[in-house]
């Protein structure tokens, strides 16, 4: 049987995957906080039909060898974690981490993750998720507030009507050696994996931690331009490889047809 049928399958089925990645990052354009993906492949395993080096029977050496290879495969969908754009909210609680790190919520039973800033208060006062998961450590906002601050190192100050102090908390941000090894569980959450390793929850501004800053939000880092060129790039290999199939489809016709 002809190998170009089954390599070309295995494109058709790379660029699908490709095309779904894809329309999911665009999908997500204006998600707070999303990261988009991106789809990584690998060649499949070669047939090897001469090896290069080997002598051949006139003494002389093969130099290159013949080695066929049979298709793509995925290899990874892959979290890209690069800044997205800031947009100024003058919401008190809107939040965003300028650099690295994620704010740490409580999902349930665990410690979750997350790149979202766009947070509210619950029934108690405590700031929490606009799915309700409360920020780590939790802080609670006094009913008396009228100003939130934020400063770069974490330090947030809640002051009265009389511009008295109500409250300082710290909001500290995690890093992960591997962010791209976080699962993605939705809801703008990630969670810890062997993949990302453990996380180390610092001060804002040590250690390599980004900075944060209220009143912001940041945006997805997807751009439409980019991921409309990816859709074309995927559609004309998926369409590419297509073709293949269908000449491989002629050229057993015609060995069929040798046979009347």
């Amino acid at each position: 049987m002809i190998r170009s049928l089954y390599s070309s399958a295995t494109g058709m089925n790379a660029m699908e995957m490709k095309t779904d990645v894809t329309a999911n990052n665009l999908a997500n354009s204006n998600t707070v906080g999303f990261k988009k993906s991106r789809a990584n492949f690998e060649d499949l395993m070669y047939q090897t039909m001469l090896v290069a080096g080997q002598t051949t029977p006139g003494g002389g050496q093969v130099p290159t060898g013949i080695q066929v290879g049979m298709g793509v495969d995925n290899s990874s969908v892959q979290k890209l974690f690069t800044q997205g754009d800031y947009v100024q909210t003058d919401n008190q609680l809107d939040m965003a981490i300028q650099g690295a790190g994620f704010f740490r919520v409580r999902h349930g039973d665990e410690d979750l993750y997350s790149r979202a800033g766009n947070f509210t208060l619950d029934s108690e006062g405590y700031i929490t998720t606009s799915a309700g998961d409360r920020l780590q450590p939790e802080i609670a906002v006094s009913a008396l507030a009228t100003t939130i601050t934020l400063q770069d190192d974490g330090t947030l100050t809640i002051t009265g009507s009389d511009e008295q102090i109500l409250a300082t908390e710290n909001v500290l941000v995690s890093t992960f050696i591997n962010p791209a090894g976080l699962v993605a569980v939705g809801g703008n959450l990630f969670r810890a994996s062997e993949g990302s390793g453990a996380a180390t929850e610092l001060t804002p501004g040590q250690d390599g931690a980004g900075t944060v800053i209220n009143n912001y939000l940041e945006y997805s880092n997807v751009s439409v331009v980019e991921e409309m060129v990816e859709l074309i790039s995927g559609q004309r290999a998926y369409e590419a490889n297509s073709k293949s199939i269908q000449t491989a489809d002629t050229m057993l016709s015609t060995a069929v047809g040798l046979k009347r």
